[in-house]
């Protein structure tokens, strides 16, 4: 699971990780047709199938009584399940099977009536040692037995959606070591996954939420997210703008990337203004895994705001493409989720590993709508 983990939103714009969406609307589901889908007809639907069934493997284990999601818009799992086992067991037809079996639905937000925005996040790559020794002398931190994540709409329903985290202290629940705290103290008793050569990069590493540690010998692990210390976040981003060290205009993951890079020493003293720290878990698994426990699939994985849609829903995407690259009209799957993934059109796009994916992803804000692809049943039941 990501912790927040867009990219270009994040590094500009200060938020709390574990906090709701701020945005007090409410999404409004309005009835359409693939016709009205530009491009519907070019995209690779197989592909998309292929990316739907992952959903569907955790989707046919659940009680068939219980309420997909939330919103009484997204029907029951009596709903999903039929469809699912359609899908798992390899329609001929892909496009067919989505048209004879969904009904698109465009979403609106009832606030502020506008397109949405659309970030991405990426796989990105580390260099790592499984000792501590020469270039490598920064820690990646495994989960503490110590902390504690509370939910605290298990206590009270109007704080659904809302986390906290940290230790008990003499039988009181405190807050958790900040960032700098931990760096300048360590964790003793918590153990480290690797050590890699670049505070930078382990500070990106947090804020995509996964990615893979190569080590010398060219073997390498995947680190996924595990937990995260409950402190919010600081925008570093935005930081470099207000001291005047980046213009506004000019601000991507590659250009604060660079500066921190070439500014070590201001570098460490900026992301430790940055309380919030994640900790990692080893990945057994070929790929990044979502808040949905899939494995992601590059360019069809979506990440939305869990607090007011489900997982395992196909979703047309029509946004603009990052900076110089066409429109992007194709069929995902919300997969994903992030403590910055706030709104009812709203969302982040997996691009996956590799240099141009972190390009895409560090340029990405972008415009669109989606449209959301409900079980016909759930609309012939109302």
């Amino acid at each position: 699971m990501r912790t927040a983990f867009l990219v270009l939103t994040i590094l500009l714009a200060g938020c709390t990780s574990f906090k709701k969406s701020d945005i007090q609307s409410k999404p409004v589901f309005i009835s359409s047709n693939f016709s009205t889908l530009e491009n519907w007809s070019n995209d690779n639907h197989q592909e998309a199938l292929k990316t739907f069934q992952k959903s569907c493997m955790r989707i046919v284990k659940n009680d068939p009584s219980k309420a997909f999601g939330t919103n009484p818009q997204m029907g029951l799992y009596s709903d999903w399940i039929p469809l699912c086992q359609q899908a798992l067991n390899n329609p001929n037809n892909a496009k067919a099977f989505f048209e004879n079996n969904f009904t698109p639905y465009l979403i609106k937000d009832t606030a502020t009536k506008k397109d949405g925005l659309f970030t991405g996040y990426y796989e990105p790559t580390l260099k790592g040692s499984k000792t501590k020794g020469g270039v490598y002398q920064t820690p990646i931190y495994e989960r503490p037995s110590d902390l504690i994540m509370v939910n605290l709409g298990d206590f009270r329903e109007e704080l659904k959606g809302q986390r906290i985290a940290g230790r008990v202290i003499e039988g009181n629940l405190k807050p958790y070591e900040s960032h700098a705290e931990i760096n300048a103290n360590g964790l003793k008793d918590t153990k480290i996954m690797a050590w890699v050569d670049n505070p930078v990069d382990a500070f990106f590493l947090q804020i995509q939420g996964s990615g893979r540690i190569v080590f010398e010998d060219g073997s390498f692990i995947r680190a996924g997210y595990a937990a995260q210390n409950g402190h919010p976040y600081y925008a570093v981003g935005k930081a470099l703008i207000e001291n005047g060290a980046l213009e506004k205009d000019n601000v991507s993951l590659q250009t604060i990337k660079a500066w921190l890079r070439a500014h070590p020493t201001q570098a460490q003293s900026l992301m430790e203004k940055n309380p919030s720290f994640v900790f990692f878990r080893q990945l057994e698994t070929d790929g990044v895994v979502g808040g949905e426990n899939v494995v992601l699939t590059p360019t069809r994985s979506l990440a939305i705001d869990r607090s007011l849609y489900p997982y395992g829903v196909p979703v047309w995407l029509d946004i603009e493409g990052p900076t110089g690259s066409p429109k992007i009209q194709r069929l995902m799957v919300a997969q994903d989720t992030g403590g910055a993934i706030n709104g009812v059109v709203r969302g982040d796009f997996f691009w996956g590993p590799g240099d141009k994916a972190e390009q895409y992803a560090g340029i990405m804000k972008s415009k669109g709508q989606y449209w959301f692809l409900i079980p016909q049943s759930i609309s012939k039941n109302k």
